[in-house]
């Protein structure tokens, strides 16, 4: 297997090979490499759920499903969601790409890095997809007022957020959200990706499901596979006014759930507090595996309310070294990040598991990161930093420029602090005066990293950047800026957004309606809150009625028993 472990990954370009693929080519009987890769639950379904379905297997794979509308309003009744408000999906891939043709005009905003679908799906089908980057200086956190700056200067029409964020599972608290969302009342859609908030316990109700459905341009996409720990079966749903749903539902085949997916989701009625249990769990694993992982010499990690942790590897260290390493000596396949756009080679996503598979893992890091020093991948302190891969020199400018990269490189060259930089060629758009951050040697990230001697990198002339929204700017005499850590308790109200207002003709042409729906007013398309509680005609179980679920809270506070 070493010998086509490189092959295997070159040749599944955007993500991991398939665990099936692996197990092929190890060649040996039995199960696969331990799995800190694909995010899902390890305690959901039970070992007696599984045990019923290995029993009905025949049926199940014999037979026909039911049509999408019986299973889709099964899980309506479970979720206490009104139908004509929900579309399921062979996978949240499924709808996205739907949400893609359907939906999204001509552009796409998105802020990076995060799900690869959200960059490729609308690229392949010839739109412009705007990327805010996150800064590795600031954790990784999104700054909702300044994505929102971003996306009126560029003129987007579409806007994406996942919530919690993949791959580093950073979290905005439902209230923010909210107000984003009244923001951004003039865009042709707004879409949240909740597909791991069932995960995230900063907050008793973080989804904002219930709001989708009062708003005529916000989708809710949410995922059952990640949550139920059962990638295989391709299943999940969004949520939105009528008629957004009722668009993206009228485009589906009316079998495109399979009967694994119907018979999980007529099993969940009677199956809430295993999972509600499961959800905790998950969620001390989490912290547990935190505390594990930040003990290593020169690890970051960063915080999340996914169900996976997103690290950086210590100075010197390759991803795709440590990766295939991993998996070659230990049978631990891990994720890799260098190929999502926004990250690098230098940062791995750990999935969260139990304690036993988490002493394997680190065990297994520790060898391959400080082992034996001549087949180490981290050098030994009298080597420096004077390792040959191209890793080397994103360290030196990660060190030299506290995660700015390049253009604040050129920015120090450009002319003395205080003063606004030059417009970036071809965008018309000044960049910001230079601002205060952390000194050159001071650790980058939430959690204690060893950071090497500076190094001598010569100072390039400034290059002019086309990027349209520039990272933090060092300047001679920084003061040292907070490093990010997990807010328990939500944070106070952000500054009002400014009511939506029409972009300069440069960057947006198109016009701006004068400002959100009213409030107490159901906006265009959506509903009352009255239709939401499943009156006027709205009905939130299927005809006929079923017993009340037992364990089963609304999807806003889903599974936050315990």
């Amino acid at each position: 297997m070493s010998g086509n472990v490189t092959s295997l990954f070159r040749g599944t370009a955007a993500h991991s090979p398939s665990m099936a693929a692996l197990t092929r080519e190890s060649g040996e009987a039995g199960a696969g490499p331990v799995d800190f890769c694909i995010p899902c639950n390890p305690y959901f379904p039970t070992p007696a759920m599984f045990e019923e379905m290995a029993g009905r297997l025949r049926d199940i794979i014999t037979y026909y499903p039911s049509g999408a509308d019986t299973i889709t309003a099964e899980l309506c009744g479970l979720l206490e969601l009104p139908p004509q408000c929900v579309a399921m999906g062979n996978g949240s891939t499924e709808l996205i790409t739907w949400i893609d043709h359907l939906l999204v005009r001509d552009s796409l905003a998105v802020p990076v890095p995060t799900f690869g679908r959200w960059t490729d799906q609308p690229m392949e089908t010839g739109k412009r997809v705007d990327m805010f980057p996150l800064q590795e200086s600031a954790g990784f956190a999104l700054d909702l007022a300044r994505y929102a700056e971003f996306v009126r200067a560029r003129g987007t029409r579409t806007v994406v957020i996942c919530n919690p964020n993949n791959p580093d599972g950073g979290y905005l608290h439902k209230q923010a959200l909210v107000q984003f969302m009244d923001a951004m009342a003039d865009r042709d859609l707004v879409v949240i990706d909740e597909s791991f908030l069932e995960f995230a316990d900063a907050e008793a109700e973080p989804s904002v499901v219930r709001e989708a459905m009062l708003r005529p341009n916000v989708v809710v996409l949410r995922s059952l596979g990640k949550n139920f720990g059962l990638h295989g079966i391709r299943f999940g749903y969004l949520v939105a006014n009528p008629a957004l749903a009722g668009r993206v539902r009228a485009m589906l085949p009316k079998w495109n759930l399979n009967s694994f997916a119907e018979h999980v989701v007529f099993m969940l009625r009677d199956h809430g507090p295993e999972y509600a249990q499961s959800l905790h769990q998950v969620r001390r694993d989490r912290l547990e595996m935190a505390g594990r992982l930040s003990a290593l010499p020169g690890l970051t990690v960063y915080p999340s309310q996914g169900n996976f942790l997103f690290v950086r590897l210590p100075v010197g260290a390759e991803g795709t070294v440590v990766r295939d390493r991993m998996l070659t000596e230990h049978r631990i396949l891990v994720r890799e990040c260098g190929n999502k756009i926004g990250s690098s080679s230098r940062f791995l996503r750990l999935v969260v598991r139990p304690q036993v598979d988490v002493h394997r893992l680190v065990s297994g890091l520790e060898q391959v990161l400080y082992g034996s020093r001549r087949g180490a991948a981290v050098p030994g302190p009298a080597t420096g930093t004077g390792y040959s891969s191209g890793t080397a020199a994103v360290d030196r400018l990660v060190s030299e420029t506290n995660g700015a990269g390049m253009r604040a490189l050129a920015a120090q060259s450009a002319g003395p602090p205080g003063l606004a930089a030059a417009p970036a060629a071809g965008t018309g758009m000044p960049l910001p005066a230079a601002v205060p951050v952390a000194p050159a040697a001071a650790t980058v990230g939430p959690m204690p990293m060893p950071v090497p001697a500076p190094q001598q990198v010569p100072r390039p002339a400034p290059v002019p950047q086309p990027a349209p929204y520039p990272g933090p700017v060092p300047v001679p005499h920084p003061a040292p800026a907070p490093r990010p850590t997990p807010d328990p308790v939500p944070p106070p109200a952000p500054a009002p957004y400014p009511a939506p207002a029409p972009a300069p003709a440069a960057a947006a042409p198109y016009s701006v309606p004068a400002g959100p729906t009213p409030p107490g007013v159901p906006a265009r398309g959506g509903l009352t809150a009255a239709q939401v509680r499943g009156t006027d005609g709205l009905e939130s179980v299927p005809a006929g009625g079923r017993p009340a679920s037992r364990g089963w809270p609304d999807p806003a506070g889903m599974g936050r028993t315990g």
